[in-house]
């Protein structure tokens, strides 16, 4: 396959029905078959993970000696702005209509994009929501989940609570031991159904802000290599933040802005909009 051919890939729009956003919509997360090809996957996953072992700011910890946080996985943010190949396929227009559609907006826009590498051994990810570091001013925000291989459930595939926007649980827990216990109590006090699937090769998931998620260990001896792109609603403003994480984030991600503007910066661009 060409690199005209995988470039065209990424822009080519993805198939979704009504019955697809509904569910997502009610449940707050799906895990949508075959998005990417095999040599999508190989040549764009290939220099993302260069760049996340490259740049591991773990690296010279040992596993054994992490937090829990730390075990979970090697997180490397806005590696778009690091390689030009990375950026092609952060700023792929697929992910982005689908974003849009699940979301019911007009377009999306970057948040920001982070690999999320679950290596060898690596531990369980505790239950958190994304949102509670977002200051953001709605909830019109999804995260999509992009395997560069396929994840069977002893790699530690995403875990879900479905419904769980719907409900006040959690929002505003670190992700941490805490919240793991906290949240799990929760879910299953609100009879909420945890779902947990694995993913064949080519299969992303999304979902939304405020979805309650967990992921389990890494028992096997390969690394469990996840991109992940944060997308917010086009016409998103800068929201008020409710803790000090939003605060970090609003000075790390809306750099010249204020709170309450139109959230349009350079780290911040509208990936696609209706009519494209």
């Amino acid at each position: 396959m060409t690199l005209d051919t995988l470039a065209a890939e990424l822009d080519q729009p993805y198939a979704l029905s009504d019955e697809q956003i509904t569910r997502f919509r009610e449940d707050g997360f799906i895990r949508l078959p075959k998005v990417w090809s095999q040599d999508v996957l190989t040549y764009y996953g290939d220099e993302i993970t260069r760049l996340t072992l490259e740049i591991n700011p773990q690296k010279d910890v040992a596993l054994e000696d992490r937090t829990t946080y730390g075990k979970a996985f090697i997180q490397v943010g806005n590696l778009w702005t690091r390689s030009e190949i990375a950026k092609a396929f952060s700023f792929n227009k697929r992910l982005a209509r689908i974003a849009a559609e699940l979301m019911g907006t007009r377009g999306t826009r970057m948040y920001h994009d982070q690999a999320l590498y679950k290596e060898a051994s690596g531990g369980f990810t505790p239950w958190h929501a994304d949102q509670q570091y977002w200051p953001m001013a709605t909830s019109k925000c999804v995260t999509a989940w992009c395997p560069f291989q396929a994840v069977p459930m002893e790699m530690g595939p995403m875990s879900f609570g479905r419904g769980s926007h719907l409900k006040n649980i959690g929002r505003d827990m670190e992700i941490s031991d805490e919240s793991e216990k906290l949240i799990r109590d929760e879910i299953k006090r609100e009879g909420l159904l945890e779902v947990t699937e694995p993913f064949d090769l080519g299969d992303v998931s999304f979902h939304t802000g405020w979805t309650l998620h967990r992921a389990g260990p890494n028992t096997t001896g390969r690394v469990r290599c996840v991109h992940t792109v944060i997308y917010m609603d086009s016409e998103m403003h800068v929201g008020q933040p409710t803790n000090p994480r939003q605060e970090s984030d609003r000075q790390s991600f809306s750099p010249g802005l204020e709170i309450g503007d139109l959230w349009d910066c350079a780290l911040t661009p509208v990936l696609w909009e209706r009519g494209e």
